[in-house]
């Protein structure tokens, strides 16, 4: 049951935040934001747009919910996708 937690977490602190390049971690069921350097997707990219910069993600979480959210992996950041654009994305290294 922590990773739906976690996700919800992260959207939330996202959302409120306006760090330009931050990182969203949980430590102790705690929502925190740090700078980062990792380069991620914009808001508003499609799927495609994405791939093309980034290559293909190590992983494709299958889509869930209702509007339909769709979770990539790559190296360092994770992109969440609300149909076939970017919500937001996450450092995760």
């Amino acid at each position: 049951m922590k990773k739906p937690r976690l996700l919800v977490f992260a959207l939330a602190a996202a959302a409120l935040s306006s760090v330009a390049l931050a990182e969203t971690i949980v430590v102790d069921d705690q929502v925190k934001v740090r700078e980062s350097a990792v380069e991620t997707p914009a808001r508003g990219m499609t799927m495609s747009s994405v791939e093309s910069r980034f290559g293909a993600p190590s992983n494709r979480h299958p889509t869930v919910g209702q509007p339909p959210i769709t979770r990539w992996d790559y190296a360092g950041f994770a992109v969440f996708f609300e149909k076939d654009r970017v919500i937001h994305a996450v450092a995760t290294g």
